[in-house]
């Protein structure tokens, strides 16, 4: 069977992942590549490898990769330096053999008007640069994205925004972690583009009223311009650099850049993806 690791496997998308495919594989089958091997101990103890290695340390990502068969580079959390990291990733992967390449890109990366994009497109343009086979799973947003905000909107009454009434066609977590465990579980990926995202969209506004439909407290939408989405988002503790792309994104959303009804992330794990009434539900004060 085929040996298959997963980068940024102690983080909460590599986690679900890996949960996944124990069930499809045996434990000492799989490798999770971490920076902190403590992070992982509980499924070590289960049986899967652990191999230490971090983006930033391409020695360290070759000995990691000995004898992997497929590899899902989960893309580095720290934009900005995610083009060198993912390199030196791509470059450990050819020298270590590897066969094949699953990478979680961005929705319609190669046209997204979200400045996250770029590296996502540059990451994709090293993968085809390298002639490692590989797998692009281009991931819509996550529903938990937004529904971390809901006890501020309860807060506050209001979800803010650049967004207008662009359409989200998020998914939860879990449902990108179950797709991204069935390509690395299936045979002829190489050369494939999943555009995956939610079966259904909804605006800021749609997302409101669904706390509103929940909760039984007024909150409504509120739009801003970019720059006063994100001097709001600063005003509330995130670091500026993090509000700035926030902010951004907010605005790729209402050009349509996280829309997608294709319907191929439903269709590839085989059930409907997780509706956004759930995932509030579950992020609501108990």
């Amino acid at each position: 069977m085929s040996m298959i690791a997963i980068t940024g496997a102690s983080g909460q998308l590599g986690r679900l992942v890996i949960e996944n495919l124990l069930t499809r594989h045996p434990a000492d089958h799989l490798v999770a590549v971490v920076r902190d091997p403590a992070k992982v101990a509980d499924l070590q103890a289960r049986g899967v490898q652990v191999r230490v290695a971090d983006y930033n340390h391409p020695e360290a990502l070759v000995a990691a990769l000995q004898g992997v068969h497929k590899l899902l580079l989960i893309s580095s959390s720290e934009v900005g330096q995610r083009v060198s990291q993912h390199r030196h990733v791509i470059t450990a992967a050819q020298q270590a053999g590897v066969g094949l390449v699953a990478y979680t890109s961005l929705l319609h990366a190669d046209r997204s008007p979200l400045g996250l994009a770029q590296e996502h497109r540059e990451t994709e343009a090293l993968l085809r640069a390298a002639g490692l086979p590989h797998v692009l799973l281009r991931n819509g947003w996550y529903t938990e994205n937004y529904a971390a905000g809901v006890p501020a909107a309860l807060q506050y009454g209001v979800v803010l925004g650049s967004a207008a009434d662009g359409k989200i066609a998020s998914a939860s977590r879990a449902d990108y972690a179950l797709a991204a465990a069935t390509v690395l579980s299936l045979d002829d990926q190489a050369g494939r583009v999943y555009e995956l995202a939610g079966d259904q969209a909804y605006t800021l506004s749609e997302l409101a009223a669904e706390i509103v439909r929940q909760s039984g407290q007024p909150v409504v939408y509120r739009h801003l311009p970019e720059a006063d989405y994100q001097a709001a988002l600063v005003q509330a503790g995130l670091p500026a650099g993090l509000a700035a792309m926030l902010a951004n994104s907010d605005v790729g959303v209402s050009l349509g850049g996280l829309f997608d009804d294709s319907r191929q992330l439903s269709r590839l794990i085989g059930r409907p993806t997780t509706p956004l009434a759930e995932v509030v539900k579950a992020a609501l004060p108990a």
